[in-house]
């Protein structure tokens, strides 16, 4: 069982004008199997925690702690985060221009399993994988990312999530530009790993729509950068009939 344990985290970023506090204090545990939906307006903070925990340079962590199963992740470089089994889906995944997907994916591996994957074991892996979640095989040789649709960058950080096997994944609105087809097949895919592999999920979405596919345990209403109410997925129900206005000043 993992656990991931956020305790009164503060956030800045830097503005023209000196630091901006964006993350206000945010309290937070994720434990293995669970998914937490984490919702709220533009601007309230929710893809700053994400970046956050993952390391982004941009943030300055000013308060608070994030561990690991008990270990500091604030003290961990991001090559460190994800090998102590933390992954992040970004909302606008980069493309990576003369990298090839097969080799990156294989890169990853082995650099998280300290030893190169067995070939023929690993092509079996990822053609497996790349199968379930509609992916064309051809897609092996293409650049990452590189003229793909935005439908394919999301499959294509599922199909990262689902061959390094994290302990704790942050999807930051994943269902972001999907259509319907593209949606289910994602939610089917981030469903399956978290089944197969017992994931712990930070979801966060602006919307419902991913909520039908992906249930959460618990949602988490984030507004003026900070958890400002908590509940079962039937706070996701009221906040699909009333919006994000009644957290507006908070």
């Amino acid at each position: 069982m993992a656990q991931l344990v956020i305790k009164g985290l503060q956030v800045s970023v830097e503005g023209e004008s000196g630091a901006i506090e964006i993350l206000r204090g945010v309290d937070l545990t994720i434990n293995s199997g669970e998914v937490h939906a984490i919702m709220g307006p533009n601007g309230s903070g929710k893809s700053t925690l994400a970046y956050s925990i993952a390391g982004h340079p941009k943030y300055s962590v000013t308060g608070g702690s994030v561990t690991l199963d008990g270990v500091d992740v604030l003290e961990m470089s991001v090559d460190e985060r994800a090998k102590a089994g933390l992954f992040l889906a970004m909302q606008y995944p980069v493309e990576v221009p003369g990298v090839s997907v097969s080799n990156f994916l294989r890169t990853a591996a082995t650099a998280l399993r300290g030893e190169a994957p067995k070939v023929r074991t690993w092509v079996g892996e990822v053609k497996e994988a790349m199968s379930k979640l509609s992916i064309d095989p051809a897609f092996s040789e293409r650049s990452v990312n590189e003229g793909f649709s935005g439908g394919e960058k999301k499959r294509h950080e599922i199909l990262q999530m689902e061959l390094l096997k994290p302990k704790i994944a942050i999807l930051d609105e994943t269902d972001s530009g999907l259509d319907v087809d593209a949606l289910r097949i994602v939610s089917e895919g981030v469903n399956r790993v978290k089944s197969e592999q017992n994931l712990g999920i930070m979801l966060i979405t602006h919307y419902t729509r991913i909520l039908r596919y992906i249930k959460p345990d618990f949602v988490h209403v984030f507004a003026g950068g900070k958890i400002v109410e908590e509940g079962g997925p039937e706070l996701a129900d009221r906040l699909e009939e009333k919006g994000y206005a009644q957290y507006a000043k908070a």
